[in-house]
C-alpha cells in the first residue's frame, strides 16, 4: 500500500491567521447594524405623553342636586292593564274583517267616547276616514284601522285599530292624534307623525306585543332653527364740514377809551405800522377781508350871524 503524501502547509502561519481572525471580530463590532430582524424590537424614541379623558367638572358643587331616578320596587307599581275584551254583538261572516260595517262597529264599541259619537251621528261622511287594513300583528292576516275625526276637520283625530279573534273583533290600539297626522307601517310596526310644532315633528312607534300595541318609541325631529333676522351695526352719523362764507357778528362801535369787548374786534398791526402779520394758525379758517369805507368829509358849520 503507496504511503500518503503529507499535508500542504499553508504559506500562512498560525499567527497570521489568529491576527485576521481578530480583525475581523473588531470590524464586527464596531460595523453598525442595517437593518433589525424582522419581529424584532425597535426603539422609536421617547414615548408621547398620554393625556386622560375630560371628567365632569360639575358647577355650584355645594347646591341641592336632583336625585337620579330609581327603579319601582315590587308590588309599588301599577297594575298591569286586563287584556282587551271583544266588542259585543259584532262578528265578521267567514273570519273575513273585511266584511265588518265599520260603522256598526264604532256605534257598539264602549270604548269609543261620546265627542265621537257625536261626531259620526252627525256627519258620518266627513269625520270617518276610509278603512284601512295592515298586518301588524305577525299572524299572516290584516287588522282594520280607523280614524275618527271629533271636531270637524281640524280638530284631533282618534285611531282604532281591530284583530280578529275566532270571529269576534278585539280592539288593539286606541290613540289620539292631531288633525294633521301621518301614518305608516313599516313591516309589521305602526308609526305615527305628529307635527307638535311649527318646526318639530313627533314619531309615536307602535308594536305588538302579543297582546295589544304598545308604543316602544316616540322621538322628536327638529326641522329647522327659526330664522331671526340679522342684525348689522349701524353706521356711526358723520358731521361733514361747512363750506361757506363764515358769519361775523356785528361791529359796535365803543367809546373811545374804552376797553374792548369780547364782541369788539382788535386793532389790526398793517403793513404802514411796521409791525410784522401773525402768521395763521394751522387750520383756522382765514379772515374775509373787509373793503374799507370811503371816509366822507364833514363840512364845518356856518358861524352863526350876529344879531343887530
Amino acid at each position: 500500500m503507496a504511503a500518503l503524501p503529507p499535508p500542504r502547509r499553508s504559506r500562512f502561519g498560525a499567527a497570521p491567521r489568529a491576527a485576521l481572525a481578530a480583525l475581523l471580530a473588531v470590524l464586527a463590532l464596531t460595523l453598525p447594524v442595517g437593518c433589525a430582524a424582522p419581529g424584532g424590537l425597535r426603539d422609536h424614541g421617547a414615548a408621547q405623553p398620554v393625556t386622560p379623558p375630560p371628567v365632569p367638572q360639575p358647577l355650584w358643587p355645594g347646591l341641592a342636586t336632583v336625585p337620579p331616578p330609581t327603579a319601582p320596587a315590587a308590588g309599588t307599581g301599577q297594575a298591569p292593564e286586563p287584556p282587551p275584551q271583544p266588542v259585543p254583538d259584532v262578528t265578521a261572516a267567514g273570519r273575513d274583517i273585511m266584511s265588518v260595517d265599520v260603522h256598526g262597529l264604532l256605534a257598539k264599541d264602549p270604548g269609543v267616547s261620546q265627542d265621537e259619537q257625536r261626531a259620526l251621528s252627525a256627519c258620518p261622511a266627513c269625520e270617518l276616514r276610509s278603512p284601512e287594513y295592515r298586518d301588524l300583528t305577525g299572524d299572516g292576516r290584516p287588522e282594520l284601522i280607523l280614524a275618527v275625526g271629533t271636531a270637524g276637520t281640524a280638530g284631533p283625530v282618534v285611531l282604532h285599530v281591530y284583530t280578529l279573534t275566532g270571529e269576534g273583533l278585539v280592539p288593539v290600539l286606541r290613540v289620539q292624534a292631531l288633525a294633521r297626522f301621518s301614518a305608516e307601517t313599516v313591516g309589521t310596526d305602526l308609526r305615527l307623525h305628529e307635527s307638535t310644532s311649527v318646526w318639530v315633528r313627533t314619531t309615536s312607534h307602535y308594536r305588538w306585543d302579543g297582546v295589544r300595541l304598545v308604543l316602544v318609541e316616540q322621538t322628536s325631529q327638529d326641522l329647522g332653527p327659526v330664522p331671526t333676522p340679522s342684525r348689522q351695526p349701524t353706521p356711526e352719523r358723520q358731521v361733514q364740514p361747512t363750506v361757506g362764507p363764515v358769519v361775523k357778528p356785528p361791529v359796535t362801535p365803543s367809546a373811545p377809551g374804552a376797553a374792548p369787548s369780547a364782541l369788539t374786534p382788535t386793532a389790526r398791526p398793517t403793513a404802514d405800522s411796521g409791525a410784522a402779520p401773525a402768521s395763521p394758525r394751522a387750520g383756522a379758517t382765514p379772515p374775509v377781508p373787509v373793503p374799507a369805507q370811503p371816509v366822507r368829509p364833514t363840512t364845518p358849520a356856518a358861524p352863526p350871524e350876529a344879531k343887530p
